[in-house]
């Protein structure tokens, strides 16, 4: 059964920095790529960010390309999103997920895994 823990989202000013972290457990990171998608009041939910299974390749948003950095530690099965100079229009709940079927990224209508989402708040 595909789960997702995030961890790490907090109150943060505009222009500092947040790790968030995503536990995975029922696969294992060398099984499916892994996304992370953010939703805010009243919008769309987005893809920000994804990294694949077989070579470490990444996929950013536009919105957040040179300011966010995805990573895995297959050892510990969890996904790490580093935030760097964060903005207001960052604030959303955070959640990971997967297709569960491809080590490659995907687009965001194909993610069938998610989990409950870290929330994050910028505002000074």
């Amino acid at each position: 059964q595909v789960q997702f823990v995030e961890s790490g989202g907090a109150l943060v000013q505009p222009g500092g920095s947040l790790r968030l972290s995503c536990a995975a457990s029922g696969f294992t990171l060398d099984d499916y790529a892994v996304g992370w998608l953010r939703q805010a009041p009243g919008k769309e939910r987005e893809a920000v960010s994804c990294i694949s299974s077989s070579d470490g390749s990444t996929y950013y948003a536009d919105s957040v390309k040179g300011r966010f950095t995805v990573s895995r530690d297959n050892a510990k099965n969890t996904v790490y999103l580093q935030m760097n100079s964060l903005k207001p229009e960052d604030t959303a709940v955070y959640s990971c997920a997967t297709d569960a079927l491809s080590g490659d990224c995907v687009v965001l209508d194909e993610y069938a895994y998610w989990g409950q989402g870290t929330q994050v708040t910028v505002s000074s």
